[in-house]
């Protein structure tokens, strides 16, 4: 594991990040790896490359941090990330991987509401996403409203969205 994030790290060839990623995703399924990754600053690394200009790049560091978002510690870290995720989703092409990997991350984020206030703004995407997404998109963007509406907090924030 030590070795694919230093790899990561080192290289700028999207292949190999996109293969290093899906390795790294597919450990992050045992919970004894999502410890290990993050405390090899393993988080930090996969989240630096949701800023990489290459969607499948991105894509594979979204489903990478949905697998680590199943552990709360990780959760803490990977907070700092949704507002950019957020972002993807809403630049991301209509009904895309990337678009669905980033509402899945999201989706995983909401389950508790510690993180809801990040998404806030993000609410009319999701909506539009909802009325134009395909039945994927659909399914996907309704888990997050779900999430997000069992906190007495957001029922402003939903009911006052503009779409």
């Amino acid at each position: 594991l030590q070795k694919l994030i230093h790899l990561l790290q080192a290289t700028d060839d999207p292949l190999i990040q996109e293969q290093a990623l899906i390795t790294l995703s597919n450990s992050a399924a045992f919970s004894v790896n999502q410890d290990i990754i993050r405390n090899l600053d393993g988080l930090s690394v996969i989240g630096g490359m949701l800023s990489d200009c290459i969607p499948k790049v991105k894509e594979k560091a979204l489903n990478a941090l949905n697998n680590l978002s199943m552990n709360i510690k990780n959760q803490e870290k990977i907070q700092v990330y949704i507002q950019q995720v957020c972002r993807n989703v809403e630049s991301a092409p209509l009904n895309s991987d990337l678009q669905l990997a980033g509402l899945r991350l999201l989706t995983n984020m909401s389950v508790t509401n510690d993180y809801h206030q990040k998404m806030i703004n993000s609410i009319p995407c999701f909506l539009h996403l909802l009325s134009e997404g395909t039945e994927r998109t659909q399914i996907q963007v309704l888990k997050v409203l779900v999430n997000l509406s069992s906190n007495p907090a957001m029922t402003r924030h939903l009911l006052r969205a503009q779409v």
